[in-house]
Protein backbone atom coordinates (compact mmCIF):
# COMPACT_ATOMS: atom_id res chain seq x y z
CA UNK A 1 0.00 0.00 0.00
CA UNK A 2 1.91 2.88 -1.13
CA UNK A 3 1.88 6.55 0.95
CA UNK A 4 0.87 10.21 -0.24
CA UNK A 5 3.38 12.27 0.23
CA UNK A 6 3.13 16.21 -0.17
CA UNK A 7 5.90 16.91 -3.47
CA UNK A 8 5.35 20.37 -4.05
CA UNK A 9 2.94 23.44 -3.30
CA UNK A 10 2.15 26.94 -4.45
CA UNK A 11 -0.13 29.44 -3.46
CA UNK A 12 -1.57 33.04 -4.98
CA UNK A 13 -3.01 35.93 -2.89
CA UNK A 14 -5.21 38.64 -5.24
CA UNK A 15 -2.78 41.66 -5.90
CA UNK A 16 -4.58 44.26 -4.37
CA UNK A 17 -3.33 44.81 -0.35
CA UNK A 18 -5.54 46.19 2.26
CA UNK A 19 -4.40 47.62 5.42
CA UNK A 20 -6.14 47.92 8.81
CA UNK A 21 -5.69 51.62 7.93
CA UNK A 22 -7.37 52.35 4.20
CA UNK A 23 -10.32 49.86 5.61
CA UNK A 24 -10.76 51.71 8.56
CA UNK A 25 -11.45 54.66 6.32
CA UNK A 26 -13.66 53.12 4.55
CA UNK A 27 -15.67 51.33 6.93
CA UNK A 28 -15.67 55.15 7.98
CA UNK A 29 -17.40 56.61 5.83
CA UNK A 30 -20.18 54.53 6.05
CA UNK A 31 -20.05 55.52 10.04
CA UNK A 32 -18.20 52.32 11.05
CA UNK A 33 -15.85 52.91 13.94
CA UNK A 34 -12.53 50.75 13.66
CA UNK A 35 -8.59 51.77 13.84
CA UNK A 36 -5.45 49.67 13.13
CA UNK A 37 -4.31 49.74 17.12
CA UNK A 38 -8.17 48.17 17.27
CA UNK A 39 -7.90 45.08 14.65
CA UNK A 40 -4.11 44.30 15.50
CA UNK A 41 -4.60 43.58 19.32
CA UNK A 42 -7.78 41.83 18.80
CA UNK A 43 -6.50 39.80 15.88
CA UNK A 44 -2.93 40.11 15.24
CA UNK A 45 -4.09 41.41 11.48
CA UNK A 46 -2.56 44.03 9.72
CA UNK A 47 -3.25 43.48 6.05
CA UNK A 48 -5.37 41.38 4.17
CA UNK A 49 -5.54 40.94 0.19
CA UNK A 50 -8.72 41.21 -1.58
CA UNK A 51 -9.91 40.32 -4.74
CA UNK A 52 -11.27 42.70 -7.21
CA UNK A 53 -14.95 42.46 -8.46
CA UNK A 54 -15.30 40.13 -11.00
CA UNK A 55 -12.65 37.88 -9.88
CA UNK A 56 -13.44 34.74 -8.80
CA UNK A 57 -12.00 31.38 -6.66
CA UNK A 58 -11.55 29.09 -9.47
CA UNK A 59 -9.26 31.79 -10.95
CA UNK A 60 -7.69 32.29 -7.70
CA UNK A 61 -7.55 28.41 -7.41
CA UNK A 62 -5.73 27.91 -10.56
CA UNK A 63 -2.97 30.42 -10.39
CA UNK A 64 -2.02 28.35 -6.99
CA UNK A 65 -2.29 25.19 -8.86
CA UNK A 66 -0.04 26.41 -11.38
CA UNK A 67 2.37 27.58 -8.65
CA UNK A 68 2.28 23.93 -7.08
CA UNK A 69 2.63 21.75 -10.24
CA UNK A 70 6.17 23.71 -11.28
CA UNK A 71 7.01 23.45 -7.66
CA UNK A 72 6.72 19.61 -7.65
CA UNK A 73 7.41 19.23 -11.59
CA UNK A 74 4.65 17.64 -12.45
CA UNK A 75 2.41 18.54 -15.92
CA UNK A 76 -1.37 18.71 -15.46
CA UNK A 77 -1.51 15.92 -17.49
CA UNK A 78 -0.26 13.72 -15.12
CA UNK A 79 -2.90 13.99 -12.42
CA UNK A 80 -5.64 11.50 -11.87
CA UNK A 81 -7.40 13.82 -9.01
CA UNK A 82 -8.49 17.16 -8.36
CA UNK A 83 -10.03 18.49 -5.48
CA UNK A 84 -10.57 22.06 -4.54
CA UNK A 85 -11.87 23.04 -0.79
CA UNK A 86 -14.48 26.10 -0.74
CA UNK A 87 -16.79 27.76 0.74
CA UNK A 88 -17.54 30.17 -2.15
CA UNK A 89 -17.74 28.61 -5.95
CA UNK A 90 -18.05 30.18 -8.84
CA UNK A 91 -21.58 28.67 -8.95
CA UNK A 92 -23.81 26.12 -7.69
CA UNK A 93 -22.64 23.49 -10.50
CA UNK A 94 -20.48 22.67 -12.01
CA UNK A 95 -17.77 22.33 -9.38
CA UNK A 96 -14.86 24.72 -8.63
CA UNK A 97 -12.52 21.55 -9.45
CA UNK A 98 -14.05 21.33 -12.58
CA UNK A 99 -13.61 24.27 -13.74
CA UNK A 100 -9.75 24.66 -12.29
CA UNK A 101 -9.18 21.41 -14.42
CA UNK A 102 -10.44 23.06 -17.67
CA UNK A 103 -8.00 25.87 -17.42
CA UNK A 104 -5.38 23.58 -16.24
CA UNK A 105 -6.04 21.46 -19.61
CA UNK A 106 -6.35 18.74 -17.81
CA UNK A 107 -8.93 15.99 -18.93
CA UNK A 108 -10.13 12.27 -17.39
CA UNK A 109 -8.83 13.14 -13.36
CA UNK A 110 -11.76 13.06 -11.16
CA UNK A 111 -12.74 16.65 -10.18
CA UNK A 112 -14.99 17.48 -6.84
CA UNK A 113 -15.42 20.24 -4.14
CA UNK A 114 -14.97 19.46 -0.66
CA UNK A 115 -16.72 22.19 1.69
CA UNK A 116 -15.72 22.30 5.24
CA UNK A 117 -15.08 25.76 5.81
CA UNK A 118 -11.99 26.64 7.43
CA UNK A 119 -11.23 23.42 7.90
CA UNK A 120 -11.75 22.24 4.25
CA UNK A 121 -8.39 21.91 3.17
CA UNK A 122 -7.43 19.62 5.80
CA UNK A 123 -10.57 17.98 5.04
CA UNK A 124 -10.06 17.82 0.83
CA UNK A 125 -6.45 16.85 1.96
CA UNK A 126 -7.22 13.68 3.71
CA UNK A 127 -9.85 12.65 0.93
CA UNK A 128 -6.99 12.77 -1.71
CA UNK A 129 -4.53 10.68 0.81
CA UNK A 130 -7.15 7.99 1.47
CA UNK A 131 -7.33 7.59 -2.36
CA UNK A 132 -3.64 7.12 -3.20
CA UNK A 133 -3.73 4.77 0.22
CA UNK A 134 -6.51 2.64 -1.76
CA UNK A 135 -4.81 3.13 -5.12
CA UNK A 136 -7.31 4.86 -6.44
CA UNK A 137 -4.88 7.76 -7.69
CA UNK A 138 -1.46 8.36 -7.61
CA UNK A 139 -1.12 12.02 -8.30
CA UNK A 140 -3.32 14.29 -6.84
CA UNK A 141 -3.94 18.41 -6.67
CA UNK A 142 -5.18 19.47 -3.45
CA UNK A 143 -6.22 23.54 -3.46
CA UNK A 144 -7.90 25.58 -0.57
CA UNK A 145 -9.35 28.81 -2.71
CA UNK A 146 -11.95 31.30 -1.02
CA UNK A 147 -13.28 34.65 -2.44
CA UNK A 148 -14.38 35.52 1.46
CA UNK A 149 -15.01 39.05 0.53
CA UNK A 150 -18.30 38.33 -1.54
CA UNK A 151 -19.92 36.91 1.59
CA UNK A 152 -19.39 39.62 4.15
CA UNK A 153 -21.29 41.99 5.51
CA UNK A 154 -19.04 45.23 4.72
CA UNK A 155 -20.93 46.58 7.76
CA UNK A 156 -20.02 44.45 10.16
CA UNK A 157 -16.91 45.39 11.66
CA UNK A 158 -16.53 42.47 14.25
CA UNK A 159 -16.21 39.98 11.02
CA UNK A 160 -15.52 42.46 7.66
CA UNK A 161 -12.30 43.35 9.46
CA UNK A 162 -11.34 39.57 9.91
CA UNK A 163 -10.97 38.05 6.10
CA UNK A 164 -9.33 37.98 2.93
CA UNK A 165 -9.13 36.29 -0.32
CA UNK A 166 -6.37 33.77 -1.66
CA UNK A 167 -5.53 30.43 -2.33
CA UNK A 168 -3.53 27.88 -1.63
CA UNK A 169 -2.37 24.44 -3.59
CA UNK A 170 -0.28 20.94 -2.82
CA UNK A 171 0.50 18.48 -5.26
CA UNK A 172 0.76 14.28 -3.48
CA UNK A 173 1.91 11.74 -5.30
CA UNK A 174 2.38 7.95 -4.44
CA UNK A 175 5.20 7.07 -2.89
CA UNK A 176 7.26 4.40 -1.07
CA UNK A 177 8.34 6.73 1.60
CA UNK A 178 5.67 8.02 4.41
CA UNK A 179 4.27 11.39 3.74
CA UNK A 180 1.00 11.62 5.47
CA UNK A 181 1.42 9.55 8.65
CA UNK A 182 -2.19 10.40 9.91
CA UNK A 183 -5.25 12.33 9.96
CA UNK A 184 -8.06 12.86 12.25
CA UNK A 185 -11.68 14.48 11.02
CA UNK A 186 -14.64 15.65 13.17
CA UNK A 187 -17.35 17.76 13.38
CA UNK A 188 -20.80 19.08 15.42
CA UNK A 189 -23.52 20.04 13.37
CA UNK A 190 -25.06 20.93 16.68
CA UNK A 191 -23.14 24.17 16.65
CA UNK A 192 -23.77 25.30 13.50
CA UNK A 193 -24.46 28.99 15.00
CA UNK A 194 -21.58 30.04 16.12
CA UNK A 195 -20.61 30.43 12.42
CA UNK A 196 -22.38 30.36 9.32
CA UNK A 197 -23.47 31.63 6.14
CA UNK A 198 -27.18 30.85 6.27
CA UNK A 199 -28.11 31.87 2.64
CA UNK A 200 -29.50 30.48 -0.52
CA UNK A 201 -30.79 30.57 -4.05
CA UNK A 202 -34.29 29.54 -5.03
CA UNK A 203 -36.31 30.54 -7.58
CA UNK A 204 -34.57 32.72 -8.93
CA UNK A 205 -34.04 35.07 -5.64
CA UNK A 206 -31.39 34.67 -2.82
CA UNK A 207 -33.21 32.85 0.23
CA UNK A 208 -32.04 33.51 4.28
CA UNK A 209 -28.71 35.73 5.03
CA UNK A 210 -26.29 35.25 2.90
CA UNK A 211 -23.45 37.35 4.86
CA UNK A 212 -21.10 35.05 6.80
CA UNK A 213 -22.19 35.62 10.86
CA UNK A 214 -19.83 34.75 14.04
CA UNK A 215 -19.99 34.49 17.59
CA UNK A 216 -16.41 34.80 18.18
CA UNK A 217 -16.16 34.24 21.98
CA UNK A 218 -17.91 30.60 21.59
CA UNK A 219 -15.52 29.91 18.31
CA UNK A 220 -12.52 30.70 20.31
CA UNK A 221 -13.48 28.37 23.00
CA UNK A 222 -14.22 25.63 21.02
CA UNK A 223 -11.83 25.94 18.35
CA UNK A 224 -9.05 25.90 21.27
CA UNK A 225 -10.40 22.95 22.74
CA UNK A 226 -10.92 20.79 19.30
CA UNK A 227 -7.35 21.84 18.03
CA UNK A 228 -5.91 20.58 21.27
CA UNK A 229 -7.63 17.17 21.65
CA UNK A 230 -7.27 16.78 17.60
CA UNK A 231 -3.45 17.32 17.76
CA UNK A 232 -3.21 14.84 20.76
CA UNK A 233 -4.98 12.80 18.67
CA UNK A 234 -3.55 12.34 15.50
CA UNK A 235 -0.35 12.39 17.32
CA UNK A 236 -1.06 9.20 19.46
CA UNK A 237 -2.55 7.46 16.29
CA UNK A 238 0.92 7.96 14.29
CA UNK A 239 2.88 7.32 17.56
CA UNK A 240 4.64 10.63 17.22
CA UNK A 241 5.03 13.19 20.25
CA UNK A 242 4.28 16.69 20.23
CA UNK A 243 7.41 17.54 21.04
CA UNK A 244 8.32 15.51 17.92
CA UNK A 245 6.88 18.37 15.69
CA UNK A 246 9.02 20.21 13.87
CA UNK A 247 5.99 22.98 12.70
CA UNK A 248 2.53 23.72 13.43
CA UNK A 249 0.98 24.87 10.55
CA UNK A 250 -2.74 25.84 11.67
CA UNK A 251 -6.14 27.84 10.60
CA UNK A 252 -4.95 31.27 10.62
CA UNK A 253 -7.61 33.09 12.36
CA UNK A 254 -6.77 34.91 14.90
CA UNK A 255 -3.33 35.11 16.34
CA UNK A 256 -4.54 35.08 20.14
CA UNK A 257 -6.35 31.57 18.90
CA UNK A 258 -3.02 30.54 17.62
CA UNK A 259 -0.29 31.95 20.42
CA UNK A 260 -2.97 30.12 22.99
CA UNK A 261 -3.25 26.88 21.33
CA UNK A 262 0.48 26.38 20.53
CA UNK A 263 1.22 27.36 24.06
CA UNK A 264 -1.52 24.27 24.91
CA UNK A 265 0.69 21.72 22.86
CA UNK A 266 3.43 22.71 24.88
CA UNK A 267 5.44 23.90 21.46
CA UNK A 268 7.46 27.05 21.16
CA UNK A 269 6.57 30.51 19.14
CA UNK A 270 9.50 29.60 16.75
CA UNK A 271 7.76 26.36 15.70
CA UNK A 272 4.55 27.69 15.11
CA UNK A 273 3.85 29.49 11.30
CA UNK A 274 2.05 32.85 11.08
CA UNK A 275 0.65 34.29 7.90
CA UNK A 276 -2.56 35.71 9.78
CA UNK A 277 -0.45 39.34 10.42
CA UNK A 278 -0.33 39.79 6.39
CA UNK A 279 -3.27 37.82 5.28
CA UNK A 280 -5.78 37.43 7.10
CA UNK A 281 -8.26 34.65 7.33
CA UNK A 282 -8.25 32.95 4.08
CA UNK A 283 -10.14 30.23 5.59
CA UNK A 284 -9.66 27.23 3.03
CA UNK A 285 -7.07 28.94 1.45
CA UNK A 286 -5.03 29.53 5.27
CA UNK A 287 -3.20 26.41 5.87
CA UNK A 288 -1.82 25.86 2.12
CA UNK A 289 -1.19 29.69 1.71
CA UNK A 290 1.07 29.01 5.57
CA UNK A 291 2.54 25.77 4.47
CA UNK A 292 4.06 27.37 0.71
CA UNK A 293 4.92 30.18 2.53
CA UNK A 294 7.41 28.53 4.99
CA UNK A 295 8.67 26.12 2.64
CA UNK A 296 9.39 28.89 0.18
CA UNK A 297 11.16 31.17 3.18
CA UNK A 298 13.21 28.09 4.28
CA UNK A 299 11.46 27.31 7.43
CA UNK A 300 9.77 23.76 6.66
CA UNK A 301 12.37 21.38 4.43
CA UNK A 302 11.95 18.03 3.64
CA UNK A 303 12.44 15.62 6.45
CA UNK A 304 10.32 18.07 8.45
CA UNK A 305 7.37 16.70 10.87
CA UNK A 306 4.18 19.29 9.95
CA UNK A 307 0.56 19.30 12.04
CA UNK A 308 -1.70 21.23 9.89
CA UNK A 309 -4.89 22.01 11.30
CA UNK A 310 -8.40 23.69 10.06
CA UNK A 311 -11.38 24.57 12.05
CA UNK A 312 -14.63 26.31 11.07
CA UNK A 313 -17.70 26.52 9.99
CA UNK A 314 -20.39 23.23 10.75
CA UNK A 315 -18.41 23.22 13.39
CA UNK A 316 -15.79 21.14 11.13
CA UNK A 317 -12.12 20.82 12.71
CA UNK A 318 -9.06 18.18 11.63
CA UNK A 319 -5.42 17.73 11.65
CA UNK A 320 -3.22 16.30 9.22
CA UNK A 321 0.01 15.22 10.28
CA UNK A 322 2.88 14.63 7.33
CA UNK A 323 6.67 14.22 6.51
CA UNK A 324 7.93 16.70 4.22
Amino acid sequence: MPYAKIIGSGGYLPPRVVSNDELAADLATRQIVTSDTWITERTGIRQRHLADPGVVTSQLATEAARRALADAGVDASELDLIIVATSTPDFIFPSTACLVQAQLGNKGAAAFDVQAVCSGFVYALTTAEAFIRAERATTALVIGAEVFSSILDWNDRGTCVLFGDGAGAVVLRASEEPGILGARLNADGSQMKILYAAGNVAHGEVTGDPFLRMDGQAVFKLAVTSLAASAQGVCESAGIRLEDIDWLVPHQANVRIINFLGRKLGLPEDKVVITVDRHANTSAASVPLALDAARRDGRVKPGDLVLMQGVGGGFTWGSVLARM
